[in-house]
């Protein structure tokens, strides 16, 4: 048997030789024993190098960084009795670096974009021999951080210290060239941020915002309100040709995601001063025709706006950052090796703090309780809700089914086995809601629906207003009954619901005219300003809760001036619960990533079926 003696260096026990064996280490080693020599190679700069370990002895610096990748710690041995020593600085750095970079054959590339997130990583190194578009690339860098811009005098309305600060910042990134992506919290103004953002460069040529149809009539009215100096227009109607080719500077078209995709092949060609995705989860999805049309957009300066950058898993934010700033974030297939797998699915912190330092200076997130001392309080009440005895019976012979009916699934039917899991959670979820919503002649009663009426009732009668959001537009329609039959007046929206019944049901909310505003999730989700209710009642758990926050924001916003009350319906001893559990795991992703800065989406097989057994 070899015995073995372990060396203790400093605090931490590094590495192990056989005993009786010499052992040579280095000399501690930092930046100062680097030579390096940077290139320009089309948006990416070559690095190379070399670490000077003594006076005869050498490494390359692609060797060194692919030794930093399979060895931790300060100590890495070059073979079974030599190693070298790294001060924890230097270490650091090479982690860092090694984190971001895209391996060469000679060295490393690192994206022009990088260059912010590695900041002063070659100070102080032996040597540094760079081409004169490294220099250049420095120097525009340096201008942009030392860059004071001042919001448009054409700009008419006051903005808030926290929304100069955002508009400084776009215009600061529109002069670098660089892409940016606005995710301030709901309702901090990310519109008329942006909107003061094209008065300063409109000039240069025309604007294109793209934004869902639900909301193009409000950037027609923010715009005509606050940059009147703009020329802004519905691309609609059928000369939209025409509204393409008679475009000029001062222009700002306003598009929705579905003409994006129709209108694709003119959109492309026009060269855009400012090209804006609002709600830029729209794009998340790459596989889309929605994303492939605006990939193909050509704008000087290209940003999106959107609370949610990251919605559901990682792969959405390389997404998002191919349109505003291609290459940064390397191939889908480097980033899903390099990020998004040991950050999802190994939890690996330093991949989490590389990926946030790449992109923290194209992202600007400020969050309501950062920047609004006067915004009420917001109370947030999970209501559990208990079910009869029927109702547990139910449920639970769905949840049987569903258990037999996979584990006897053909093998062609397995071949589809997340869609089938995913069917029968559905069905589940449905169950928790209402026994109509599975089994439509169903005598049997909702407890749901009646803690619901319940409290709707007390609230009422306590003169508030509430939002009621669901997923399900069928259960919306089960409480509208209710609602009905009780004499409650009330206001209705869904997807199908057309732009201008929209616009008006919500200033008739906000008038006085319906005490409840009954909200299909995806569709009241973004664009409204609902402030005349207090209350905010969530009648089932979505996957990601950013996407319940987004809607509660609609009461809780620049604004209101009463305290908001959040109740979530969540069904005792059922998939809701479950559902619930995984919000915190969420939250803290999109926290970690973002500060200063649907869930299935990287959910395996087994963990979906965790959800439906015991």
């Amino acid at each position: 048997m070899m015995f073995l003696k372990r060396l203790i260096l400093t605090h931490k026990p590094v590495i192990e030789w056989p005993e009786g064996k010499p052992i040579k280490l280095s000399k501690p080693l930092s930046i100062n024993e680097m030579s390096f020599s940077i290139q320009k190679k089309t948006d990416w700069f070559e690095t190379n190098g070399e670490l000077h370990i003594d006076e005869d002895k050498t490494l390359l610096f692609r060797n060194l960084l692919d030794l930093i990748d399979s060895t931790p710690g300060n100590f890495i041995p070059l073979d079974d009795h030599h190693f070298l020593v790294l001060k924890d600085q230097f270490c650091r750095q090479l982690e860092a670096f090694s984190a971001i970079c895209k391996k060469t054959k000679k060295g490393a590339s690192i994206h022009r974009l990088a260059a912010l997130a590695l900041g002063n990583f070659c100070d102080g190194a032996r040597s540094i021999h760079s081409d004169r578009h490294w220099k250049k690339h420095l120097k525009h860098l340096e201008e942009g951080l030392s860059y004071e811009p001042k919001v448009p005098t054409t700009f008419k309305g006051e903005l808030r210290p926290y929304q100069i600060e955002g508009v400084q910042w776009l215009m600061r990134l529109a002069y670098w060239q660089v892409g940016a992506c606005l995710a301030d919290d709901m309702g901090l103004g990310k519109t008329i941020q942006a909107l003061a953002l094209m008065l300063s460069c409109a000039h240069e040529g025309p604007v294109l915002v793209v934004a869902p149809s639900s909301v193009t009539f409000n950037w027609l009215r923010e715009c005509k309100r606050f940059a009147p100096t703009l020329n802004p227009s519905l691309f609609m109607g059928k000369n939209r040709k025409k509204q393409i080719e008679n475009l000029k500077p001062f222009d700002l078209l306003i598009c929705s995601y579905a003409l994006l995709v129709n209108e694709s092949d003119h959109l492309k060609k026009v060269s855009w001063r400012v090209v804006l995705l609002d709600e830029a989860q729209a794009i998340k999805n790459a596989d889309t025709k929605r994303y492939q049309a605006a990939i193909q957009l050509m704008g000087k300066f290209k940003m999106i706006t959107t609370g949610t950058p990251i919605e559901n898993h990682l792969g959405e934010l390389w997404n998002l950052f191919q349109f505003i700033n291609p290459g940064l974030l390397q191939s889908r297939k480097a980033f899903n090796q390099g990020f998004a797998g040991p950050i999802e699915q190994n939890g690996d912190r330093k991949k989490r703090l590389a990926l946030k330092k790449l992109i923290q200076p194209f992202i600007l997130r400020r969050l309501k309780t950062q920047v609004l001392d006067e915004l009420p309080a917001k109370t947030e009440i999970v209501l559990e809700v208990v079910q009869s005895d029927e109702e547990i019976a139910l449920y639970e012979a769905i949840r049987q089914q569903a258990l037999e009916k996979l584990s006897n699934a053909s093998d062609t039917q397995k071949g589809q086995q997340s869609l089938m899991i995913l069917a029968e959670i559905m069905r589940l979820r449905r169950a928790c809601c209402h026994p109509c919503l599975v089994l439509p002649e169903s005598q049997i009663a909702s407890s749901k629906l009646n803690l619901v009426g319940e409290v709707l009732e007390d609230l009422l009668a306590n003169n508030h207003k509430a939002l009621v959001f669901s997923q399900f537009v069928d259960h919306l329609t089960i409480v509208r009954e209710y609602l009905d039959q009780k004499g409650i007046s009330y206001q209705y929206l869904d997807g199908k619901t057309p732009a201008k019944a929209r616009q008006k049901r919500i200033d008739g909310f906000q008038a006085g005219e319906g005490n409840v505003f009954l909200i299909s999730l995806k569709a009241g989700g973004i664009g409204l300003n609902l402030t005349a209710a207090d209350y905010v009642l969530h009648l089932d758990p979505w996957w990601n809760p950013a996407v319940e926050d987004q809607a509660t924001d609609r009461a809780h916003r620049i604004g209101q001036q009463r305290p908001v009350t959040v109740y979530r319906f969540v069904t005792q001893d059922t998939i809701e619960q479950k559902i619930l559990a995984l919000h915190h795991n969420k939250r803290n992703l999109a926290r970690d990533l973002l500060s200063g800065s649907d869930m299935t989406g990287k959910m395996s097989n087994e963990e979906l079926l965790r959800l439906i057994e015991t």
